[in-house]
């Protein structure tokens, strides 16, 4: 897939703002500290346009962009952070679950697992959305560059049995080093991409 142009669109709070359109849209979502914005920047070819921090918590709201003058790009907030202010962290999972259940052109959720966590029941729960509201998800492990080719092997069956699937079914990513980055583009292609393919995939 070819990246030929994105910009941001906007932030939205709740779901009365969110852009009413018919692009296809792929969303990504995942614990804070998961590495979301980085990754999003290293697929689109651009080092700052979804905001990092060295602080977890930096995305607040949930972000739209626009890729290609035909796709949107949905950066969701991230959750469990313990930092995060109260009040602001009980509005993080209502708002996704919500955007979830509710966000009729989402085509592909890539969900971002930090490869040296185990996923616990925050991600089973939204894992189960996802599928009851049939939309396709992709296993993302990010951050595979912290990790030794020695213990890589490890760190993935470990998420592979924790959630059940094969481990063939993970994508193995990091921002640092592209790793990931033909296979997730592919994917944005694969599922979003029907109705541009005259645009340059």
């Amino acid at each position: 897939m070819k990246i030929k142009d994105v910009y941001f669109l906007k932030s939205c709070k709740n779901i009365a703002d969110f852009p009413d359109y018919q692009y296809p849209e792929v969303a990504f979502l995942g614990r804070s500290n998961v590495g979301k914005s980085s990754l999003i920047n290293m697929l689109m070819n651009k080092k700052n346009l979804v905001k990092t921090g060295s602080k977890p918590g930096v995305t607040r709201t949930i972000n739209f962009f626009i890729l290609n003058q035909a796709i949107s790009i949905a950066d969701l907030p991230g959750y469990g952070y313990a930092n995060v202010p109260l009040k602001l962290k009980k509005t993080f999972l209502p708002l996704i679950r919500r955007y979830i259940m509710n966000r009729i052109n989402l085509k592909l959720a890539f969900f971002l697992i930090d490869i040296r966590r185990i996923p616990g029941s925050i991600e089973l729960e939204l894992l189960s959305l996802l599928s009851g509201n049939k939309i396709p998800v992709a296993i993302t492990l990010t951050k595979c560059d912290k990790v030794s080719r020695n213990r890589l092997a490890q760190y993935i069956q470990n998420i592979s049995k924790q959630l059940g699937i094969d481990s063939d079914r993970l994508f193995i990513t990091s921002a640092k080093t592209l790793s990931g980055k033909k296979e997730l583009l592919g994917l944005i292609a694969e599922y979003a991409g029907g109705t541009v393919r005259n645009g340059g995939f």
